[in-house]
């Protein structure tokens, strides 16, 4: 019985440890990237490029996440704010194609598709980044998400070395946004540890010149 209570008291104590580890670790990362998100889009920098985030979809429909991220892309790229777009998302199943329905959404609402850049390998955001520095050469971006998400990734952007900025693409509310605002504190805490051991994503592939023309294909 004693060890039944020694161990459920050394498991309380661990579970501690890592909840304040994984606050601290959000809390810190929050600090040091919130003054670089804008929500007004007359506030944002000029960049090269805007980073979009997959965010799932609804048959050949962008989610009610996506549909909002890639809505405030196109503005940064009608308004002049940047010159092209990285559209980055999971792509690993035949039956699950995010990359083309955000693909068309943008043509449908006046990009000019040679300006378009796929990465089919953005599995998680830090995938994303790693390969928007290492594939794409990306040294300037502009980073779209909804907030809850774009700390960590202007984290991630600053850790591989791309001057970013993030650019809010909150509008309005969204249907489970608390649960996915407390499981990015999880997130977080995961991106530091990816970096400090310097993982690779699965898939690299060749390079890819954004400042040419977009003929990239799929790995």
């Amino acid at each position: 019985m004693k060890k039944i209570r020694k161990f459920i008291l050394l498991l309380i104590i661990l579970s501690l440890i890592a909840l304040v580890l994984v606050l601290l670790t959000s809390r810190n990362v929050t600090t040091k990237t919130e003054k670089t998100i804008f929500t007004e889009l007359k506030d944002v920098p000029r960049a090269k490029v805007a980073v979009i985030f997959g965010a799932g979809i609804n048959g050949d429909q962008p989610s009610r996440y996506l549909k909002d991220r890639l809505d405030a892309g196109i503005s940064l790229y009608k308004n002049n704010k940047v010159d092209k777009i990285l559209l980055s998302g999971d792509n690993g199943r035949d039956e699950y194609d995010e990359l083309t329905v955000m693909k068309l959404y943008c043509q449908k609402n006046g990009v000019d598709t040679t300006e378009i850049y796929i990465d089919y390998a953005g599995f998680d955001s830090y995938s994303t980044m790693y390969r928007a520095k290492h594939i794409f050469h990306i040294d300037t971006a502009i980073l779209v998400s909804q907030k809850y998400h774009l700390n960590r990734c202007l984290y991630l952007g600053d850790k591989m070395g791309i001057k970013s900025f993030g650019y809010s693409a909150d509008r309005g509310a969204y249907p489970g946004y608390k649960y996915y605002t407390l499981r990015e504190k999880l997130s977080v805490t995961k991106a530091v540890l990816d970096v400090i051991r310097n993982r690779k994503p699965k898939y690299l592939g060749g390079s890819v010149d954004i400042n040419g023309k977009s003929n990239y294909t799929k790995e």
